[in-house]
């Protein structure tokens, strides 16, 4: 724990920040660098609990590729902190508006102020309801090609198929190797179309439902179906539903939106991660779906930016009225 990250045991501080940003991962430390360089006052709330936690390395992130994730999370906090970013290590509960902005409680009852709301909550990898996925979840079981394809390539790959995504999944993990088997799981049949395609790269298809995956020395061996049948693979590939981290978004009054693939959940915004709510912005997985943690980062710097600029134009509008106030002072004195 660094010198700036806070003591839990204080229930609310004393003190209002120019944003509050709830989420420690690539987007919000990256809107956290980016406003301290502002010169803004900053309050980063982390639960510690990064999706991507279970993956050996970040990939596609140029300069830190393979990057532990625990360690790009240091580097991002260190950084937040050396422009004067404070930490808080907690789960953000709820937030509430007022005319001053925004409070954000957190579960152990901690209340931290702040102009503006920065929600980069990231999301939950809800995976399909097979004995032994989780186990294996960020290893050996997939869903990204970018991200894990190149460690797992020219092994024996399985796409399980629950829905629409799966031949779709199917074609990129083909372009890493060439042992790819499609299990039809609980999807529909395939359309003679698909079938086709996926018969002209020499992707072989299995029906029947999956029971289990199995491993062997620490890896993944073999997919189980409920008929018994066992067919052996190196890694696993599946299509989670992405559910969007939403508890302080409701808490606000935020609308929650179904994403039109039927792949999650999310919260809409505007180009700079702007919600329908003024001072309220979301970036990173909450938002965009399929974010990488590279895009993610990039989304963070975005609405850091937009942030600071709608603070600006706050802080210039009390400026000129305080000018003109001042400047009509002198001639009101010689009236009278």
């Amino acid at each position: 724990m660094t010198n700036n990250t806070q003591d839990q045991n204080r229930n609310e501080t004393t003190d209002r920040y120019d944003a509050v940003i709830i989420g420690g991962g690539a987007a919000g430390l990256n809107a956290a660098v980016a406003l301290g360089r502002a010169r803004r006052r900053v309050a980063v709330v982390d639960a510690g609990e990064p999706r991507n936690a279970a993956a050996a390395g970040v990939h596609n992130f140029l300069t830190r590729d393979g990057i532990a994730p625990a360690e790009l999370v240091r580097i991002g906090r260190m950084e937040a902190e050396s422009y004067g970013g404070v930490v808080f290590e907690g789960t953000a509960a709820s937030a509430s508006r007022d005319d001053d902005g925004f409070t954000v409680t957190l579960d152990d009852g901690t209340r931290i102020r702040g102009r503006r709301l920065l929600i980069a909550s990231g999301l939950i990898d809800e995976l399909p309801d097979v004995v032994g996925l989780r186990d294996r979840w960020g290893v050996d079981v997939l869903h990204c090609p970018y991200c894990h394809g190149w460690e797992v390539r020219d092994q024996a790959i399985g796409i399980l198929a629950t829905g629409p995504m799966a031949v779709h999944q199917a074609l990129l993990f083909r372009q890493l190797s060439s042992r790819i088997t499609v299990f039809l799981h609980t999807a529909p049949a395939l359309s003679d179309e698909l079938a086709e395609q996926l018969a002209a790269r020499g992707i072989a298809v299995i029906e029947g439902n999956v029971e289990s995956v199995s491993t062997t020395d620490y890896a993944l061996s073999a997919v189980v179906l409920t008929d018994g049948s066992v067919h052996p693979i190196q890694a696993m590939v599946v299509a989670p539903t992405f559910t969007a981290r939403t508890a302080v978004v409701e808490s606000l009054g935020l609308d929650v939106s179904t994403d039109p693939r039927g792949i999650g959940t999310f919260v809409e915004s505007d180009a700079t991660g702007l919600t329908r709510m003024p001072g309220v912005w979301v970036a990173g997985n909450v938002t965009d779906l399929t974010a990488q943690v590279i895009t993610a980062a990039a989304a963070g710097l975005m609405a850091g930016a937009a942030i600071n600029a709608d603070l600006i134009a706050e802080e210039l509008e009390v400026a000129v009225q305080a000018y003109r106030a001042a400047q009509r002072l002198p001639h009101s004195r010689q009236a009278g």
